[in-house]
């Protein structure tokens, strides 16, 4: 602050030269003043931190293989679940031909019924198939990123439309 002349007068906080009158450092006892007010309010906290997913399946540990065998039998049931679909939908198809002789004479535009479905409508079936299990494929890995992200005390999504 200045005086009332206009020059300075120094602050016990602002004072580069810390001697006393008589030219030891920090004034009796030879103890500096402090420049900065610390306040003290209990023992210094210690944060244990808790180990992620993540880190526990890079790891290798017991916890880690638990999670990620999970999402890897849930993807299994998943893959087994879409081909034994395809067995069934398109797998059937000759025997339904065989079953009911009356649809393998059927000809349409001069070509059987049979050659129709085979060569052209199973493919709309195999692209929704494949599209459903992408998706589906993809809530499982959304679902276990949760699961592990709720391990590691992260705030869970709470938009299941939301892909970020």
């Amino acid at each position: 602050m200045p005086e009332s002349d206009g020059t300075p007068r120094p602050d016990r906080a602002d004072r580069t030269d810390r001697t006393d009158r008589t030219g030891s450092p920090g004034g009796p006892g030879g103890v500096l003043p402090p420049t900065a007010r610390v306040r003290v309010t209990g023992a210094p906290r210690t944060h244990v931190r808790r180990s992620t997913g993540t880190e526990q399946i890079d790891a290798g540990t017991p916890t880690g293989e638990v999670y990620l065998r999970s999402l890897l039998s849930e993807q299994l049931r998943l893959g087994l679940r879409t081909v034994g679909l395809l067995v069934l939908l398109v797998g059937s198809l000759p025997l339904v031909f065989s079953v009911a002789p009356e649809l393998a004479a059927v000809r349409v535009a001069g070509l059987p019924l049979a050659w129709l479905v085979l060569g052209g409508a199973v493919y709309p079936v195999l692209f929704g198939l494949g599209w459903l299990h992408v998706r589906r494929a993809e809530a499982n890995e959304r679902d276990f990123a949760d699961l592990v992200a709720d391990r590691a005390g992260t705030p869970r999504r709470t938009d299941p439309a939301d892909p970020a």
